[in-house]
């Protein structure tokens, strides 16, 4: 039984279809083939159904598929710290923020990383928790800044920082004068500016609370992304809850949008999660470093 043999196996397990694979491997389609059927005939059998347009693991194939998946990401680990004998000077990381966190701190984390380690190529994923959770379970991610709470056994966090929500009003709304902190209560027949369902976690957080002080929002604007709401706020058509580091520099006395503090205190908790069972590389361990010392300058403690 061969590496490449499994590499094979593993990826047109994935694809379910024999040129994906083979694509994806940079190798001619009959090779894959040739040494799908050599390693069949060494585990005495068939490991997928083939059919005209696509295959489908046997019953063997689904059992053998954890195992060979299991045996190439050991190898993988090993070369990663045999290759880090040689220290952080190649190698690559794969990380994750939701947008917020991917515009506000991880510029300043990445652009520190970079200049220390320019060996390390770095890829960049923005999405919302729910989405950089599965592509940590996947391994598409060696690591993600994500929203607590997280309920994923096969994952470890450990804390980054918490940030206070705040509201976002518009310049010329009545609650952009006078008083500094606003009753969430307050709210009751404000029309809000939500964040697209399904996607983040800040969404069913500003409902929770909502609904803590004895009121369903009233919803004006369903489905913005982060990038979007303030645009949405500043023209008037609702109010929305948004993080801090969001909001830090966006009042001024002329500007189109006015931040309160609310009554009670909301805040959120940023995490680092990873795979227990990857092998924490040190290019993950410099970079988590770095990425803390980014929170602490960007949040004030």
């Amino acid at each position: 039984m061969e590496m490449h043999q499994l590499a094979y196996f593993e990826s047109v397990s994935r694809h379910l279809h024999f040129t994906r694979a083979a694509e994806e491997l940079n190798v001619a389609q009959p090779s894959v083939s040739q040494q799908i059927r050599k390693l069949e005939t060494e585990l005495g059998a068939p490991l997928f159904h083939r059919m005209k347009r696509h295959v489908t693991l046997t019953e063997a194939g689904e059992t053998f598929l954890p195992h060979a998946r299991a045996v190439l990401q050991r190898v993988d680990e090993a070369r990663l710290e045999v290759q880090e004998l040689s220290g952080l000077r190649r190698g690559t990381l794969a990380v994750g923020a939701p947008p917020s966190v991917g515009t506000h701190l991880l510029p300043r984390a990445l652009a520190a990383f970079s200049s220390r380690h320019p060996g390390i190529a770095l890829a960049f994923r923005e999405a919302g928790s729910r989405t950089l959770l599965g592509l940590l379970e996947q391994g598409e991610l060696d690591m993600a800044v994500v929203i607590q709470p997280i309920r994923h056994p096969a994952l470890e966090t450990r804390p980054l920082l918490e940030e206070e929500l705040l509201l976002a009003v518009p310049r010329r709304h009545p609650l952009a004068s006078g008083q500094r902190r606003v009753r969430l209560a307050q709210l009751r027949e404000e029309p809000f500016v939500l964040l697209r369902e399904g996607a983040y976690d800040l969404r069913d957080q500003t409902l929770a609370a909502c609904r803590r002080s004895g009121f369903d929002p009233v919803v004006a604007l369903d489905g913005g992304e982060m990038d979007s709401m303030l645009r949405f706020v500043a023209a008037g058509i609702g109010v929305a809850i948004l993080p801090e580091m969001v909001l830090a520099d966006i009042e001024r006395p002329d500007g189109p949008v006015a931040v309160r503090r609310l009554q009670p205190k909301l805040t959120r908790s940023l995490v680092l999660a990873r795979r227990r069972d990857r092998y924490f590389s040190a290019a993950a361990r410099e970079f988590t470093g770095v990425l803390e010392e980014a929170a602490t300058v960007n949040h004030g403690d």
